[in-house]
């Protein structure tokens, strides 16, 4: 079964439909989530309900943490749209849809294992807030054996908004190298990430996800309505305009 595997939306619900739009469009009926739902952007009560609607399972990323406990070593303006997210799922009127939208936040689990893989938001060894980047494999050597000595085969992860692959070389790949396609092999352990739906930083603006099928897995990329958000994000007082700017840029 074919499996669309997306990761950190950030409350931005145009690039999450469109997403969706290609799944359907491919016949994709299996979806999952690396987490960060929410943060950044202006609609995280319907990217929450779309992702309890579609997904068969999210785990918890550190803004989904940061929305139900204490934002942790974010600046200010990730602090303040955390809060500002925090009080839209308070000032919904239906209380039962509100009770729904936050135990579905407080059950989020922080690892899997299954289906041959890891799955976790950030890495195999701090699964909520540790960052793996591709200068990793050249500058934290240490800190990449460590990370792949948490896992057997392959981990998927998300966190950083950068699509990829990294192998226990150590290397990375970005998906312009793979020809956006990676096939498993039984030589090396992988860890993919599969870019970011609602916030990419690896300077292209359109929305990424990947599709794992058999052993191969295809990098996506979605065109979505960026300026519709970033006139959004502009109209709410408490989120910076810098978090629409950057979407434009894609960074």
């Amino acid at each position: 079964m074919a499996t669309a595997i997306i990761s950190d939306i950030h409350s931005n619900i145009e690039a999450l439909r469109a997403v969706f739009d290609d799944i359907d469009r491919r016949g994709i009926a299996r979806v999952l989530c690396l987490g960060d739902i929410v943060g950044y952007g202006p609609n995280p009560c319907e990217c929450v309900d779309l992702i309890m609607e579609r997904c068969e399972w999210s785990l918890m990323g550190n803004h989904d943490f940061a929305v139900l406990y204490e934002p942790s070593r974010f600046n200010h303006s990730a602090e303040t749209a955390a809060f500002w997210t925090r009080a839209q799922f308070e000032s919904e009127p239906d209380a039962a849809k509100r009770a729904k939208r936050w135990e579905y936040l407080g059950d989020l689990k922080i690892r899997e294992v299954r289906d041959g893989a890891m799955w976790v938001h950030a890495s195999p060894r701090r699964p909520i807030n540790e960052y793996i980047f591709p200068d990793d494999v050249v500058t934290a050597s240490p800190k990449m054996t460590q990370i792949f000595d948490q896992f057997d085969k392959c981990c998927f992860v998300g966190h950083t908004h950068i699509s990829g692959v990294f192998t226990d070389e150590p290397d990375f790949y970005p998906p312009e190298d793979l020809n956006g396609v990676y096939e498993f092999n039984e030589y090396e352990k992988c860890i993919i990430n599969p870019g970011s739906v609602g916030q990419p930083r690896d300077r292209d603006n359109r929305s990424a996800y990947v599709v794992l099928e058999g052993d191969r897995v295809d990098f996506v990329r979605v065109e979505y309505d960026i300026d519709a958000v970033d006139q959004k994000i502009r109209a709410v007082p408490q989120l910076s305009d810098f978090l629409g700017a950057r979407l434009l840029e894609g960074r």
